[in-house]
């Protein structure tokens, strides 16, 4: 897991911008979901094509969090990354021919095949938990998956974000949802990048353009006032 902090100075910087850290102070368990992002094989498994070792360490957290969550009344959604292959075109040809290459290239379009995609087997996952399969980093621009279809259609306003890379997928997800207008929490605690500096820079952007970032204990101890 991480163990960073958003800098000084940007916590300065966004207190003379609008006086105040979150901005979002109350979290409402009727109309917040938890979204976790793409913990699964291809980004968990030691040795795994796209492996981020950060996030086997989020994955007590995680576990920790959703059945508090549970609990409130929090949907608990699980997105995970998948690509179709038919005859050796994907539904991304973009991203594999330009973005890996080799027996690189291989292996990950076999690991993001569809029927290779489960949740990571170490979270707990429940059976009132639903699963999401998107195609792109972003689960919510147009295409990629049903996750708005299903905030709208549960009433939710608010989500938090939690899962890997805090700063490809993760943040990608979080900046659309904010300009979807829904109040965007990410849980630095839950989340995971390469880098300890790639995790900040992704956390202190949400902070000062697309919405708050809180561990997940406070983000529980908000969300039970309203319970």
């Amino acid at each position: 897991m991480h163990n960073i902090d958003i800098r000084p100075e940007i916590i300065d910087r966004v207190m003379k911008r609008r006086g105040r850290l979150h901005l979002y102070e109350d979290l409402d368990p009727r109309k917040t979901a938890l979204v976790v992002i793409d913990m699964q094989n291809t980004f968990c498994d030691v040795g795994a094509p796209a492996e981020v070792a950060q996030s086997r360490g989020i994955v007590p957290n995680i576990n920790a969090l959703t059945p508090r969550l549970r609990e409130l009344g929090v949907p608990v959604i699980w997105v995970l990354h998948a690509n179709t292959n038919f005859k050796g075109e994907s539904d991304w040809d973009l991203f594999y021919n330009y973005f890996v290459a080799g027996d690189i290239r291989a292996r990950t379009v076999q690991s993001n095949a569809p029927e290779n995609q489960a949740v990571y087997s170490e979270l707990d996952v429940a059976s009132e938990d639903m699963v999401i399969v998107k195609n792109r980093y972003s689960a919510l621009i147009p295409g990629s998956s049903s996750l708005e279809r299903v905030l709208r259609s549960l009433g939710m306003d608010s989500i938090l974000v939690a899962g890997t890379k805090t700063n490809i997928c993760c943040e990608s997800t979080a900046r659309d949802a904010m300009m979807m207008d829904f109040k965007v929490t990410m849980l630095s605690d839950c989340c995971a990048a390469l880098s300890d500096e790639e995790h900040r820079a992704a956390l202190e952007n949400i902070v000062q353009q697309f919405g708050n970032v809180m561990n997940s204990q406070d983000a529980v101890e908000r969300l039970g006032r309203h319970a």
